[in-house]
């Protein structure tokens, strides 16, 4: 499939469409486009116009369009549709996304637009989903999927897949239930096809499946689908009935989200923001990080004029010009340690014990600060600096980076042993905590090396 591509003019066209209201021409230039490059003009419209593209297409098409839009500009665009509207384009959608686009709904309009829902038992589908949480298994399943009881004959079950299909976007795979759903296993396609029309489901199914229950926590199955190369898993409640599944489409959509979460907590944004949001709301969430900047960097402030004794040295006083350098390679390698851990610890391959791990990263960082040094020495020497200024400066900066090397791995894992994201453990948290600690281990080590 070609990729569709969004240009100034495409943009510039679609709105002089709409502000002259013309749409056939309107319908001609959309009607073949897939809903992800629909969603992607929409949403480079103002909020009229992109309600009016809206309501001008087919529910059918708008209505994974919807899907896809960012959240903020989608209630945007909702609040300028009548709950009729709203219903018609929920009854297109699949129970997860139905039931995610109604819960961003405000309260008052939750149940005015699901009285306007015709279908009943998609609507009964779309009230069970919204009652599990979100970050489960639950929450993150659709009702949509085929399945088929195990006394059926390979005839019966064909046309029993056939009037299940109808209704299911995508069929992944086909699970075996008995005649009190609950789960059993899969069918094999290749083995439906190749038996004997008058066998039976029960005599040609896989027994093995893997399953998740309704209460699983979301990271998690995305981890088991990722680790197992699962397109689909069906989800069970504690009785083993069949309840739902879960597809590949909607565990993407979950490790991207947590993705631009840990992002944003690394780069020291402590809530969930977008480019677009809100001046006071940027603000809320980068503040208490720039907050905590600025007290490490007085902490550093009180800490060099501990040290003031060294500018009343002129022979030491070229200590000063290194403190740059030193903080900037202690927030460096912390930054580069809590990375690895934290990544380690999102994809479930952190594996031995912390002091193995730390030992691992003392050796690393050994390793690391002495090919520094050796660049530093060789620095001093062309700078004809004095020798033992440059090895004092370079043993100092092997310790500090061993330190923050060792920061950098015990913070995140303590963190997430205590139940707390790690991910906040990457960003001006770590490279505040090693600045200070760089700069004090720095001019005291200089203290003792140097002897005054």
């Amino acid at each position: 499939m070609e990729e569709f591509k969004i240009n100034k003019e495409t943009i510039k066209r679609i709105e002089n469409l709409v502000e002259k209201k013309n749409n056939a021409l309107l319908l001609k230039s959309l009607s073949k486009l897939h809903y992800a490059d629909i969603a992607e003009i929409v949403q480079e419209l103002s909020i009229e116009k992109a309600t009016y593209l809206i309501k001008l297409l087919e529910s059918d098409k708008t209505a994974d369009a919807l899907a896809e839009i960012n959240e903020d500009f989608r209630e945007k665009i909702i609040e300028q549709l009548s709950a009729s509207e709203i219903a018609n384009e929920i009854q297109e959608l699949d129970t997860d996304d139905a039931a995610d686009l109604i819960a961003e709904l405000p309260e008052n309009r939750k149940e005015k637009v699901m009285s306007q829902i015709s279908d009943s038992e998609h609507l009964k589908d779309i009230r069970e989903l919204l009652a599990y949480a979100e970050d489960t298994a639950g929450g993150l399943m659709a009702k949509e999927l085929v399945k088929v009881q195990e006394d059926l004959s390979v005839l019966k079950c064909v046309n029993e897949m056939r009037s299940q299909a109808e209704y299911v976007t995508r069929v992944h795979s086909i699970y075996v239930i008995n005649s009190k759903n609950k789960l059993l296993g899969r069918l094999s396609l290749k083995d439906l096809i190749t038996a004997n029309s008058k066998a039976k489901v029960k005599d040609i199914y896989i027994p093995k499946v893997d399953i998740v229950y309704i209460d699983h926590p979301a990271d998690q199955v995305a981890k088991i689908m990722s680790k197992y190369d699962l397109e689909a898993i069906p989800v069970v409640n504690k009785k083993n009935e069949l309840v739902g599944r879960i597809t590949i489409d909607d565990v993407v959509d979950l490790i991207k989200e947590e993705a631009d979460k840990d992002y944003q907590l690394a780069a020291g944004i402590s809530n969930d923001v977008e480019a677009n949001d809100s001046v006071f709301e940027l603000t809320k969430a980068r503040f208490p990080w720039l907050f905590l900047g600025l007290i490490g960097g007085l902490g550093s402030v009180f800490i060099l004029q501990n040290f003031e004794e060294f500018m009343n040295k002129p022979h030491l006083r070229s200590l000063f010009f290194y403190t740059p350098l030193i903080a900037a390679m202690a927030g460096n390698v912390g930054v580069q340690s809590s990375a690895i851990i934290v990544q380690g610890i999102a994809n479930d391959v952190l594996k031995g014990s912390i002091w193995s791990r730390l030992l691992k990263e003392v050796s690393l960082s050994l390793i690391n600060g002495f090919l520094l040094s050796i660049i530093l020495i060789l620095f001093g020497i062309f700078i004809n600096q004095d020798l033992s200024l440059s090895l004092t400066v370079s043993l100092s900066m092997m310790a500090v980076i061993i330190v923050a090397a060792l920061v950098g791995t015990f913070i995140p894992i303590l963190l997430n042993n205590r139940g707390i994201d790690p991910a906040i453990a990457t960003g001006p948290f770590i490279t505040t905590s090693n600045d200070i600690f760089g700069i004090f281990l720095f001019f005291y080590l200089a203290k003792l090396i140097l002897g005054f």
